[in-house]
């Protein structure tokens, strides 16, 4: 007996890459180059010999600064000989490779990432619009190797370079080394206007320099408030 399908389309991709798209949504990591800390709970299948270590918030610093910052991001630990694939709710999956280079990027949006690059949490929101905010934390990645992140559907990729660049808090994902952000609050209307709920675009990121920012077409990720995926202040970007 045979079976007659058009699954052919969906065979396994190969690159060569340590990381490789199998689709839009879904990313194999050939951990015989490496091990890699992965988004705990992102692992949909594995091929071969593949073991997994909780790694927590990453150590002592980072718990402290979660429980400072209301922030913070579960990684597991992947290592082996085999393929592991990895997924985070059918959102589109984008690859970098860092060369000893910076990005910052909202934490719901990391998915993966090689053990040689250097993550921490940091405070990026500052002045009287960020205090404001509740402040915004982002995970600064750091070093060389793979990244892949995720976007809730097609991003737009933004040269801060080329014309003043804002961006709404819950839709930014990331942005490179060289760029500058500042929280700006729009009080067009007045404070009648803030106190009735204003335009629903009081606080807005204001980008600067040399580099990109990436967005995505969805508000999906609310940074803090009320309600949603909000938490301890605007800056509810990390999951945990």
């Amino acid at each position: 007996m045979a079976i007659r399908a058009d699954l052919g389309q969906y065979a396994e991709n190969e690159t060569g890459e340590q990381f490789t798209r199998q689709n839009s949504k879904l990313l194999k990591i050939e951990l015989a180059a490496g091990g890699v800390q992965a988004l705990r709970g992102s692992m949909v299948a594995y091929q071969g010999d593949v073991k997994f270590e909780n790694k927590g918030s990453g150590g002592l610093g980072k718990l402290v600064k979660k429980a400072a910052t209301g922030e913070g991001v579960e990684m597991m630990h992947a290592t082996g000989t085999g393929e592991l694939f990895v997924a985070d709710q059918a959102k589109d999956v984008h690859i970098m490779y860092l060369e000893n280079d910076r990005i910052s990027v909202n934490g719901k949006n990391v998915l993966a990432f090689n053990e040689s690059i250097q993550w921490d949490i940091q405070r990026i929101g500052g002045g009287m619009a960020g205090a404001l905010a509740g402040g915004l934390y982002n995970v600064t990645l750091t070093g060389t190797g793979f990244v892949a992140i995720t976007t809730d559907g097609p991003p737009v990729m933004l040269d801060v370079a080329s014309a003043p660049t804002f961006g709404d808090a819950q839709a930014v994902v990331c942005w490179s080394a060289g760029v500058s952000m500042n929280m700006k609050t729009d009080t067009t209307g007045g404070l009648k206007s803030m106190v009735r709920g204003g335009s629903g675009e009081t606080f807005q990121m204001a980008f600067g320099g040399q580099g990109f920012v990436l967005v995505q077409p969805s508000e999906g990720y609310v940074f803090g408030g009320g309600g949603g995926e909000s938490g301890g202040g605007l800056g509810q970007l990390l999951g945990g």
